[in-house]
C-alpha cells in the first residue's frame, strides 16, 4: 500500500514540474484512458477494503481497461461515431459504484474500531 501511494505521489509531482502538452487530436483518446485507469484504481482501493485484492488482476485490468477505452475511441473517432461516450458511461457508473463500496467498507472499519 505504501508502494502504491510513492508511486502515486511521484506520478503527480512528475506531472507538475516536468511540462508535457499533448496534441489536441489525441486528448479524448487521453481522457478516455486516464478514467480507465482511475476506474481501475478505485477497483483496486475496493478489493482492498473487502480484503480481495489480487495485483495480477488489478494489473492487467488497468492495462486492458485502458487499451480497450482507447481503441474503442479511436475506432469510433474513425467511423464517424463518438463511441468514446460508451466508456465515459461505463466508468461513470463505475466510479459511483466503486466509490460507494470503499465509503461503505471505511464506515465498517471505522464502526469496529469504536465498537472495540
Amino acid at each position: 500500500m505504501i508502494i502504491a501511494l510513492i508511486g502515486i505521489i511521484i506520478g503527480v509531482l512528475i506531472g507538475f514540474y516536468i511540462p508535457y502538452s499533448f496534441n489536441a487530436l489525441y486528448s479524448i483518446y487521453l481522457a478516455v484512458g486516464i478514467l480507465a485507469a482511475i476506474d481501475s484504481i478505485l477497483g483496486a482501493v475496493s478489493a482492498i477494503i473487502k480484503e480481495r485484492f489480487d495485483s495480477v488482476i488489478f494489473v492487467t485490468g488497468f492495462l486492458m481497461n485502458f487499451a480497450l477505452a482507447t481503441i474503442l475511441s479511436y475506432i469510433g473517432d474513425r467511423l464517424g461515431v463518438p463511441l468514446y461516450y460508451a466508456a465515459i458511461f461505463v466508468f461513470g457508473t463505475r466510479f459511483f459504484k466503486n466509490t460507494a463500496i470503499i465509503r461503505r467498507g471505511l464506515i465498517e472499519k471505522i464502526r469496529k474500531k469504536i465498537r472495540k
